[in-house]
Protein backbone atom coordinates (compact mmCIF):
# COMPACT_ATOMS: atom_id res chain seq x y z
CA UNK A 1 0.00 0.00 0.00
CA UNK A 2 1.29 3.37 -0.57
CA UNK A 3 3.67 4.95 2.09
CA UNK A 4 2.10 7.86 2.69
CA UNK A 5 -1.08 6.89 4.66
CA UNK A 6 1.74 6.36 7.45
CA UNK A 7 1.67 10.05 7.70
CA UNK A 8 -2.25 10.55 8.18
CA UNK A 9 -3.29 9.32 11.39
CA UNK A 10 -4.55 10.83 14.43
CA UNK A 11 -4.84 7.71 16.60
CA UNK A 12 -5.53 7.94 20.23
CA UNK A 13 -4.94 3.93 20.82
CA UNK A 14 -5.08 1.62 23.71
CA UNK A 15 -4.90 -2.01 24.73
CA UNK A 16 -6.75 -4.26 26.74
CA UNK A 17 -6.35 -7.98 27.64
CA UNK A 18 -9.63 -9.36 28.17
CA UNK A 19 -10.26 -12.49 30.90
CA UNK A 20 -11.56 -14.33 27.61
CA UNK A 21 -8.42 -14.06 26.13
CA UNK A 22 -8.81 -11.40 23.31
CA UNK A 23 -6.57 -8.61 22.88
CA UNK A 24 -8.05 -5.71 22.00
CA UNK A 25 -6.51 -2.68 20.23
CA UNK A 26 -8.96 0.52 19.08
CA UNK A 27 -8.14 3.84 17.79
CA UNK A 28 -9.86 6.26 15.91
CA UNK A 29 -9.12 7.50 11.84
CA UNK A 30 -8.55 10.35 11.04
CA UNK A 31 -11.94 10.24 9.38
CA UNK A 32 -13.31 9.52 12.62
CA UNK A 33 -14.22 6.18 12.16
CA UNK A 34 -13.70 3.96 15.11
CA UNK A 35 -11.71 0.76 14.91
CA UNK A 36 -11.29 -2.70 16.90
CA UNK A 37 -8.56 -4.52 15.91
CA UNK A 38 -7.60 -7.80 17.34
CA UNK A 39 -4.04 -9.47 15.70
CA UNK A 40 -4.25 -13.22 15.88
CA UNK A 41 -1.71 -15.51 13.75
CA UNK A 42 -3.46 -18.81 14.14
CA UNK A 43 -4.70 -18.97 10.72
CA UNK A 44 -4.10 -17.36 8.10
CA UNK A 45 -6.95 -15.71 7.88
CA UNK A 46 -8.37 -12.42 7.97
CA UNK A 47 -11.88 -11.33 8.98
CA UNK A 48 -13.41 -7.80 8.73
CA UNK A 49 -16.62 -5.97 9.18
CA UNK A 50 -17.90 -2.30 8.47
CA UNK A 51 -20.94 -0.94 9.90
CA UNK A 52 -23.24 2.32 9.74
CA UNK A 53 -25.98 3.59 11.40
CA UNK A 54 -28.27 2.97 8.16
CA UNK A 55 -30.89 0.55 9.21
CA UNK A 56 -34.33 0.74 8.17
CA UNK A 57 -35.25 3.30 10.89
CA UNK A 58 -33.90 5.66 8.30
CA UNK A 59 -36.69 4.97 6.34
CA UNK A 60 -40.01 7.05 6.25
CA UNK A 61 -43.28 5.81 5.33
CA UNK A 62 -42.62 7.19 1.86
CA UNK A 63 -39.53 5.79 0.95
CA UNK A 64 -39.53 2.25 2.94
CA UNK A 65 -37.06 -0.14 1.68
CA UNK A 66 -34.88 2.91 0.99
CA UNK A 67 -32.34 1.41 3.19
CA UNK A 68 -32.40 -2.41 2.63
CA UNK A 69 -32.07 -1.35 -1.02
CA UNK A 70 -28.84 0.86 -0.85
CA UNK A 71 -27.30 -2.25 1.34
CA UNK A 72 -28.29 -4.35 -1.31
CA UNK A 73 -27.02 -2.50 -4.31
CA UNK A 74 -23.88 -1.80 -3.08
CA UNK A 75 -22.25 -5.35 -3.34
CA UNK A 76 -23.63 -5.15 -6.90
CA UNK A 77 -20.96 -3.80 -8.58
CA UNK A 78 -18.37 -0.87 -7.84
CA UNK A 79 -16.28 1.85 -10.24
CA UNK A 80 -17.70 0.79 -13.30
CA UNK A 81 -17.22 -3.20 -12.65
CA UNK A 82 -20.10 -4.91 -13.48
CA UNK A 83 -21.74 -7.51 -10.40
CA UNK A 84 -20.88 -10.64 -12.05
CA UNK A 85 -17.30 -9.40 -12.88
CA UNK A 86 -16.83 -7.73 -9.08
CA UNK A 87 -18.21 -11.64 -7.89
CA UNK A 88 -15.79 -13.14 -9.88
CA UNK A 89 -12.53 -11.07 -8.91
CA UNK A 90 -13.91 -11.70 -5.44
CA UNK A 91 -13.79 -15.81 -6.15
CA UNK A 92 -10.87 -15.52 -8.06
CA UNK A 93 -8.46 -14.70 -4.62
CA UNK A 94 -11.02 -16.56 -2.52
CA UNK A 95 -12.31 -14.07 -0.77
CA UNK A 96 -16.06 -13.82 0.97
CA UNK A 97 -18.48 -10.27 0.35
CA UNK A 98 -21.10 -10.15 2.84
CA UNK A 99 -23.68 -7.48 3.88
CA UNK A 100 -26.13 -7.33 6.83
CA UNK A 101 -28.93 -5.44 7.89
CA UNK A 102 -31.48 -4.77 10.58
CA UNK A 103 -33.55 -2.68 12.32
CA UNK A 104 -30.48 -0.01 13.38
CA UNK A 105 -27.80 -1.28 11.08
CA UNK A 106 -26.13 -1.20 7.53
CA UNK A 107 -23.09 -3.64 7.78
CA UNK A 108 -20.44 -5.36 5.04
CA UNK A 109 -18.30 -7.86 5.97
CA UNK A 110 -15.16 -9.69 4.44
CA UNK A 111 -13.03 -12.98 5.04
CA UNK A 112 -9.84 -13.32 2.92
CA UNK A 113 -6.55 -15.40 2.80
CA UNK A 114 -3.85 -13.49 4.43
CA UNK A 115 -1.79 -14.21 1.76
CA UNK A 116 -4.39 -12.17 -0.23
CA UNK A 117 -4.94 -9.24 1.81
CA UNK A 118 -3.39 -6.58 -0.74
CA UNK A 119 -5.62 -7.77 -3.60
CA UNK A 120 -8.78 -8.51 -1.06
CA UNK A 121 -8.79 -5.24 0.82
CA UNK A 122 -8.05 -3.19 -2.32
CA UNK A 123 -11.24 -4.54 -3.65
CA UNK A 124 -13.41 -4.19 -0.59
CA UNK A 125 -12.69 -0.33 -0.35
CA UNK A 126 -14.00 -0.04 -4.11
CA UNK A 127 -16.98 -1.54 -3.14
CA UNK A 128 -17.55 0.63 -0.31
CA UNK A 129 -16.42 3.88 -1.79
CA UNK A 130 -17.65 3.71 -5.14
CA UNK A 131 -20.97 1.54 -5.78
CA UNK A 132 -22.57 1.65 -8.88
CA UNK A 133 -26.36 1.43 -8.15
CA UNK A 134 -26.82 1.02 -12.01
CA UNK A 135 -30.33 1.41 -12.75
CA UNK A 136 -30.74 -1.39 -14.70
CA UNK A 137 -29.74 -3.79 -12.09
CA UNK A 138 -31.85 -1.70 -9.30
CA UNK A 139 -35.15 -2.09 -11.61
CA UNK A 140 -34.45 -5.62 -11.80
CA UNK A 141 -33.96 -6.04 -7.91
CA UNK A 142 -36.97 -4.17 -6.74
CA UNK A 143 -39.12 -7.22 -9.09
CA UNK A 144 -37.26 -9.46 -6.48
CA UNK A 145 -38.24 -7.31 -3.66
CA UNK A 146 -42.05 -7.37 -4.97
CA UNK A 147 -41.95 -11.53 -5.42
CA UNK A 148 -40.26 -11.63 -1.55
CA UNK A 149 -42.83 -9.15 -0.12
CA UNK A 150 -45.50 -10.99 -1.86
CA UNK A 151 -44.43 -14.58 -1.05
CA UNK A 152 -44.35 -13.18 3.17
CA UNK A 153 -47.83 -11.82 2.77
CA UNK A 154 -49.06 -15.59 2.55
CA UNK A 155 -46.91 -16.89 5.54
CA UNK A 156 -48.66 -16.27 9.08
CA UNK A 157 -45.05 -16.27 10.45
CA UNK A 158 -44.29 -13.27 8.44
CA UNK A 159 -47.37 -11.62 8.75
CA UNK A 160 -47.69 -11.70 12.47
CA UNK A 161 -43.92 -10.56 12.63
CA UNK A 162 -44.83 -7.61 10.62
CA UNK A 163 -48.35 -6.65 12.64
CA UNK A 164 -46.00 -7.02 15.91
CA UNK A 165 -44.09 -3.94 14.72
CA UNK A 166 -46.63 -1.84 14.12
CA UNK A 167 -48.44 -3.05 17.09
CA UNK A 168 -45.68 -1.92 19.47
CA UNK A 169 -44.11 0.92 17.34
CA UNK A 170 -46.78 2.96 15.83
CA UNK A 171 -45.64 5.65 13.47
CA UNK A 172 -42.04 5.30 14.76
CA UNK A 173 -39.37 3.88 11.81
CA UNK A 174 -38.66 0.64 13.77
CA UNK A 175 -42.64 -0.28 12.94
CA UNK A 176 -41.70 -0.27 8.98
CA UNK A 177 -40.94 -3.03 7.53
CA UNK A 178 -36.56 -3.75 7.12
CA UNK A 179 -37.94 -4.48 2.88
CA UNK A 180 -40.65 -2.04 2.48
CA UNK A 181 -44.06 -1.94 0.47
CA UNK A 182 -44.70 -2.63 -3.30
CA UNK A 183 -46.15 0.99 -3.28
CA UNK A 184 -42.86 2.91 -1.68
CA UNK A 185 -40.13 0.54 -3.50
CA UNK A 186 -42.19 1.49 -6.98
CA UNK A 187 -41.23 5.32 -6.21
CA UNK A 188 -37.34 4.71 -5.53
CA UNK A 189 -34.92 5.46 -7.44
CA UNK A 190 -30.86 5.51 -8.44
CA UNK A 191 -30.85 9.63 -7.21
CA UNK A 192 -32.06 8.50 -4.15
CA UNK A 193 -30.06 5.63 -3.23
CA UNK A 194 -27.05 7.58 -4.29
CA UNK A 195 -28.09 10.91 -1.80
CA UNK A 196 -29.01 7.68 0.91
CA UNK A 197 -25.41 6.42 0.55
CA UNK A 198 -24.21 10.18 0.76
CA UNK A 199 -25.92 11.03 3.92
CA UNK A 200 -25.39 8.28 5.84
CA UNK A 201 -22.44 5.72 4.91
CA UNK A 202 -20.27 8.66 6.02
CA UNK A 203 -16.50 8.56 7.31
CA UNK A 204 -17.57 10.06 10.99
CA UNK A 205 -20.13 7.50 11.73
CA UNK A 206 -18.60 4.19 10.27
CA UNK A 207 -17.43 1.48 12.92
CA UNK A 208 -14.83 -1.22 11.29
CA UNK A 209 -13.42 -4.35 13.38
CA UNK A 210 -10.48 -6.60 11.80
CA UNK A 211 -9.46 -9.57 13.22
CA UNK A 212 -7.18 -11.99 12.37
CA UNK A 213 -3.51 -12.43 10.55
CA UNK A 214 -2.17 -9.23 9.85
CA UNK A 215 -0.41 -6.51 12.47
CA UNK A 216 -1.53 -3.44 13.87
CA UNK A 217 0.30 -1.53 11.90
CA UNK A 218 -1.04 -3.19 8.87
CA UNK A 219 -4.35 -3.18 10.02
CA UNK A 220 -3.84 0.84 10.56
CA UNK A 221 -3.12 1.42 7.22
CA UNK A 222 -6.20 -0.44 6.22
CA UNK A 223 -8.48 1.17 8.67
CA UNK A 224 -7.32 4.66 7.73
CA UNK A 225 -7.87 4.18 3.57
CA UNK A 226 -11.53 2.11 3.85
CA UNK A 227 -12.07 5.33 6.31
CA UNK A 228 -11.01 7.94 3.74
CA UNK A 229 -13.02 8.07 0.59
CA UNK A 230 -16.32 7.60 2.45
CA UNK A 231 -18.76 10.59 2.29
CA UNK A 232 -18.00 13.15 5.13
CA UNK A 233 -21.52 14.28 6.32
CA UNK A 234 -21.42 15.34 10.04
CA UNK A 235 -24.34 16.42 11.02
CA UNK A 236 -26.59 13.06 11.33
CA UNK A 237 -29.31 12.76 13.84
CA UNK A 238 -29.70 10.26 15.64
CA UNK A 239 -33.34 7.68 15.55
CA UNK A 240 -35.90 9.30 17.29
CA UNK A 241 -36.88 8.39 20.42
CA UNK A 242 -39.51 5.21 21.20
CA UNK A 243 -42.37 6.65 23.23
CA UNK A 244 -44.63 3.48 24.86
CA UNK A 245 -48.18 3.05 22.81
CA UNK A 246 -51.77 1.93 23.67
CA UNK A 247 -51.43 -1.95 23.04
CA UNK A 248 -53.49 -3.44 20.63
CA UNK A 249 -55.15 -7.03 20.80
CA UNK A 250 -54.97 -7.98 17.03
CA UNK A 251 -56.69 -11.26 15.68
CA UNK A 252 -55.80 -12.47 12.36
CA UNK A 253 -57.86 -15.41 10.46
CA UNK A 254 -55.57 -17.46 8.39
CA UNK A 255 -55.72 -21.25 6.99
CA UNK A 256 -52.50 -22.65 9.02
CA UNK A 257 -52.84 -25.74 10.84
CA UNK A 258 -51.27 -23.37 13.92
CA UNK A 259 -52.00 -19.77 15.26
CA UNK A 260 -49.07 -17.98 15.70
CA UNK A 261 -49.02 -15.52 19.04
CA UNK A 262 -46.51 -12.48 19.17
CA UNK A 263 -46.27 -11.02 22.61
CA UNK A 264 -44.60 -8.07 23.54
CA UNK A 265 -43.62 -4.27 24.11
CA UNK A 266 -40.47 -1.92 23.56
CA UNK A 267 -38.57 -2.31 26.77
CA UNK A 268 -34.92 -1.75 26.63
CA UNK A 269 -31.74 0.44 24.76
CA UNK A 270 -28.14 -0.53 24.52
CA UNK A 271 -26.10 0.15 27.05
CA UNK A 272 -29.39 -0.21 29.52
CA UNK A 273 -27.77 -0.67 32.79
CA UNK A 274 -30.53 -3.46 33.70
CA UNK A 275 -29.60 -5.16 30.77
CA UNK A 276 -27.72 -7.74 32.42
CA UNK A 277 -30.10 -8.64 35.43
CA UNK A 278 -32.78 -8.67 32.48
CA UNK A 279 -30.36 -10.93 30.11
CA UNK A 280 -30.09 -13.43 33.19
CA UNK A 281 -33.31 -13.05 34.81
CA UNK A 282 -34.90 -14.06 30.82
CA UNK A 283 -32.84 -17.42 30.44
CA UNK A 284 -34.68 -18.64 33.38
CA UNK A 285 -38.11 -17.18 32.26
CA UNK A 286 -37.65 -18.40 28.64
CA UNK A 287 -34.43 -17.60 26.86
CA UNK A 288 -32.91 -20.96 27.89
CA UNK A 289 -35.12 -23.48 26.01
CA UNK A 290 -36.12 -26.46 27.69
CA UNK A 291 -35.20 -25.69 31.29
CA UNK A 292 -37.12 -22.56 30.91
CA UNK A 293 -40.07 -21.10 33.10
CA UNK A 294 -42.18 -21.10 30.43
CA UNK A 295 -41.03 -24.24 28.83
CA UNK A 296 -41.93 -25.76 31.57
CA UNK A 297 -45.53 -24.81 32.83
CA UNK A 298 -46.77 -24.24 28.28
CA UNK A 299 -45.28 -27.42 27.11
CA UNK A 300 -43.93 -29.86 29.82
CA UNK A 301 -47.26 -29.52 32.24
CA UNK A 302 -49.85 -28.50 29.50
CA UNK A 303 -48.56 -29.94 26.57
CA UNK A 304 -49.70 -26.71 24.69
CA UNK A 305 -46.85 -25.98 22.54
CA UNK A 306 -43.58 -27.59 21.02
CA UNK A 307 -41.78 -24.58 22.04
CA UNK A 308 -42.19 -21.30 23.54
CA UNK A 309 -39.43 -18.53 23.79
CA UNK A 310 -39.11 -15.08 24.97
CA UNK A 311 -36.27 -12.65 24.81
CA UNK A 312 -35.04 -9.03 24.71
CA UNK A 313 -34.11 -7.37 22.01
CA UNK A 314 -32.08 -3.91 22.60
CA UNK A 315 -31.71 -1.50 19.89
CA UNK A 316 -30.64 2.00 19.87
CA UNK A 317 -33.97 2.74 21.01
CA UNK A 318 -36.22 0.88 22.68
CA UNK A 319 -36.13 -2.47 21.43
CA UNK A 320 -38.82 -5.18 22.47
CA UNK A 321 -38.82 -7.85 24.63
CA UNK A 322 -40.97 -10.58 23.31
CA UNK A 323 -42.91 -14.02 23.74
CA UNK A 324 -43.70 -16.05 20.71
CA UNK A 325 -45.27 -19.52 20.82
CA UNK A 326 -47.16 -21.64 18.18
CA UNK A 327 -49.90 -24.27 19.30
CA UNK A 328 -53.21 -25.49 17.91
CA UNK A 329 -55.85 -22.93 17.12
CA UNK A 330 -58.25 -24.56 19.77
CA UNK A 331 -55.87 -23.65 22.45
CA UNK A 332 -54.51 -20.44 21.54
CA UNK A 333 -56.46 -18.64 24.17
CA UNK A 334 -55.32 -21.17 27.14
CA UNK A 335 -51.46 -20.64 25.64
CA UNK A 336 -51.81 -17.13 26.28
CA UNK A 337 -53.56 -17.40 29.60
CA UNK A 338 -50.85 -19.23 30.80
CA UNK A 339 -47.86 -17.06 29.35
CA UNK A 340 -49.38 -14.13 30.88
CA UNK A 341 -49.81 -15.81 34.67
CA UNK A 342 -45.86 -17.05 34.45
CA UNK A 343 -44.11 -13.95 33.42
CA UNK A 344 -46.75 -12.39 35.87
CA UNK A 345 -45.41 -14.76 38.50
CA UNK A 346 -41.89 -14.06 37.52
CA UNK A 347 -42.10 -10.70 38.14
CA UNK A 348 -43.78 -10.91 41.13
CA UNK A 349 -41.31 -13.54 43.05
CA UNK A 350 -38.49 -13.84 41.09
CA UNK A 351 -36.36 -16.61 40.62
CA UNK A 352 -35.33 -19.50 43.29
CA UNK A 353 -31.62 -19.15 44.03
CA UNK A 354 -31.29 -22.59 42.10
CA UNK A 355 -32.79 -21.28 39.01
CA UNK A 356 -30.39 -18.46 38.86
CA UNK A 357 -27.20 -20.68 39.51
CA UNK A 358 -27.74 -22.95 37.04
CA UNK A 359 -28.39 -19.82 34.66
CA UNK A 360 -25.45 -18.02 35.34
CA UNK A 361 -23.46 -21.51 35.39
CA UNK A 362 -24.81 -22.12 31.85
CA UNK A 363 -24.06 -18.35 30.67
CA UNK A 364 -20.72 -18.08 31.98
CA UNK A 365 -19.89 -21.29 31.06
CA UNK A 366 -20.49 -21.22 27.63
CA UNK A 367 -19.11 -17.39 27.19
CA UNK A 368 -15.33 -18.69 26.24
CA UNK A 369 -17.00 -20.71 23.14
CA UNK A 370 -18.66 -17.69 22.07
CA UNK A 371 -15.05 -17.02 21.11
CA UNK A 372 -13.71 -19.80 19.96
CA UNK A 373 -13.06 -18.33 16.40
CA UNK A 374 -12.21 -15.47 14.89
CA UNK A 375 -15.48 -15.28 13.51
CA UNK A 376 -17.48 -15.07 16.39
CA UNK A 377 -14.74 -12.28 18.00
CA UNK A 378 -15.17 -10.43 15.11
CA UNK A 379 -18.86 -10.44 15.61
CA UNK A 380 -18.78 -9.43 19.21
CA UNK A 381 -16.38 -6.54 18.45
CA UNK A 382 -18.76 -4.82 15.66
CA UNK A 383 -21.73 -5.05 18.32
CA UNK A 384 -19.43 -3.30 20.57
CA UNK A 385 -18.55 -1.32 18.23
CA UNK A 386 -21.33 0.10 16.92
CA UNK A 387 -23.57 0.22 19.83
CA UNK A 388 -20.34 2.31 22.14
CA UNK A 389 -19.87 -0.70 24.74
CA UNK A 390 -17.04 -0.01 26.85
CA UNK A 391 -13.92 -2.01 25.63
CA UNK A 392 -13.52 -3.82 28.45
CA UNK A 393 -17.29 -5.77 27.81
CA UNK A 394 -15.57 -9.12 26.94
CA UNK A 395 -13.32 -8.71 30.55
CA UNK A 396 -16.25 -7.96 32.48
CA UNK A 397 -19.60 -9.95 30.86
CA UNK A 398 -18.70 -12.90 32.91
CA UNK A 399 -18.24 -11.02 36.12
CA UNK A 400 -21.36 -8.86 35.81
CA UNK A 401 -23.13 -12.05 35.05
CA UNK A 402 -21.75 -13.53 38.28
CA UNK A 403 -22.67 -10.99 40.12
CA UNK A 404 -26.77 -10.82 39.60
CA UNK A 405 -28.40 -11.48 42.17
CA UNK A 406 -32.39 -12.84 42.74
CA UNK A 407 -33.11 -8.98 44.28
CA UNK A 408 -31.73 -7.24 40.73
CA UNK A 409 -33.34 -9.54 38.38
CA UNK A 410 -36.87 -8.95 40.55
CA UNK A 411 -36.49 -5.29 40.24
CA UNK A 412 -35.68 -5.16 37.01
CA UNK A 413 -38.45 -7.20 35.50
CA UNK A 414 -40.68 -5.23 37.83
CA UNK A 415 -39.48 -1.64 36.66
CA UNK A 416 -39.34 -2.90 32.90
CA UNK A 417 -42.00 -5.34 31.99
CA UNK A 418 -45.79 -4.67 32.54
CA UNK A 419 -47.67 -7.13 30.44
CA UNK A 420 -50.89 -4.83 30.75
CA UNK A 421 -48.82 -2.66 28.07
CA UNK A 422 -47.61 -5.44 26.07
CA UNK A 423 -49.99 -6.17 22.66
CA UNK A 424 -51.06 -9.16 21.27
CA UNK A 425 -50.77 -10.43 17.57
CA UNK A 426 -52.12 -13.54 16.85
CA UNK A 427 -52.72 -15.22 13.34
CA UNK A 428 -54.33 -18.14 12.38
CA UNK A 429 -57.51 -18.26 14.21
CA UNK A 430 -60.46 -19.77 12.34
Amino acid sequence: MPTRYFFVFLFASISILANAGVKIDTWNTSGGSKVFFVENHDLPIIDLSISFKAGSARDNKDNNGLASLTNHMILLGSDGVNEKDLANKFTDIGAQLDSNFDKDNSGFSLRTLSEKKVEAFTLFKMVMHKPNFDANILDREKKKYYASISKAEAEPGAIASKRFSKAIYGLHPYALPGSGTEATLAKLNRKDLVRFYREYYSSSQASIVIVGDLTASEAKIFSEALSNNLPTSKDIIGYPEVTLKAPENIRISHPSSQAHLYFGAPVVKRGDPDFIPLYVGNYILGGGGFVSRLTHEVREKKGLVYSVYSYFMPLIEKGPFQVGLQTKKDQIDEALSLVKSTINKFISDGPTQKELQAAKDNLIGGFPMRLDSNKKILEYLTMMAFYDYPIDYLDTFSTSVDKVTVKQIQKAFESRVDIDNFSTIIVGIE
